[in-house]
């Protein structure tokens, strides 16, 4: 099964809600595990809260959700910088009462995960998922 949505939402905190209902939903179409699904809705978390938080005062927060077969793709991008000398290989920050968590969270649960070229002033965060644990249904 190929499933794709693209979301353009704006810069504000409910925006990060609505991308994970939205690839909740997506999942719910597939054959899914519990727990890929909810490492998914952890990655789209982070990775939008980011986009949210360090965007330019204009940007929208830009995705793509693709699922293809056994593998889940997110996309997020805006207009703003990547982060600099805090890449995905980070450390988790002491206290974890802290910022900072979003990037190693992302490098923890993805598959891969990393800041890709884009246009001039603009951030794209991709990050890949295998779906490789299915779900279990009664059979009658």
């Amino acid at each position: 099964m190929r499933v794709t949505m693209t979301l353009s939402l704006p810069r504000q905190p409910s925006s990060v809600t609505r991308a994970r209902h939205v690839l909740t939903t997506l999942l719910s179409l597939t054959d899914a595990a519990e727990d890929s699904r909810g490492h998914l809705a952890v990655l789209i978390t982070e990775a939008c809260a980011n986009a949210v938080m360090h965007a330019d005062p204009n940007s929208s927060v830009d995705i793509a959700i693709i699922i293809d077969d056994d593998v889940c793709q997110l996309e997020v991008g805006n207009r703003g910088s990547a982060p600099n000398g805090a890449g995905l290989n980070a450390e988790l920050p002491a206290p974890l009462t802290v910022g900072g968590r979003g990037l190693p969270l992302i490098a923890a649960l993805a598959d891969e995960a990393a800041f890709v070229a884009g246009p001039p002033d603009h951030v794209l965060l991709r990050i890949t998922k295998h779906l490789t644990e299915v779900r279990t249904s009664l059979v009658r």
